[in-house]
């Protein structure tokens, strides 16, 4: 299981746990990921998607396909399929 945003594409990155010695030992710091089913007008359906919680807050505001679509405009990579709606029919 990868613990990468499928919009965002954030991943865990590296860093240190520093104990009181100042002795430093390697650690890894995930995202906030939580998987959601999210319901999409447009295509009226249910898609789901691995999520960092800043993604989600965004999805809220601006609605998933409308996301998805100005991230591709973008030209970032996006790694789940959001398949056309009625207008693709």
């Amino acid at each position: 299981m990868s613990k990468i945003c499928e919009l965002t594409g954030k991943r865990p990155i590296k860093g240190h746990h520093v104990s009181h010695s100042n002795v430093k030992t390697n650690r890894r710091f995930f995202p906030n990921l939580k998987k959601k089913r999210i319901f999409v007008p447009e295509l009226n359906d249910f898609v789901e998607v691995k999520l960092s919680m800043k993604a989600l807050r965004t999805v809220s505001k601006h609605g998933l396909y409308d996301y998805v679509k100005k991230l591709q405009k973008q030209g970032k990579d996006i790694t789940f399929d959001l398949h056309e709606g009625p207008e693709g029919c």
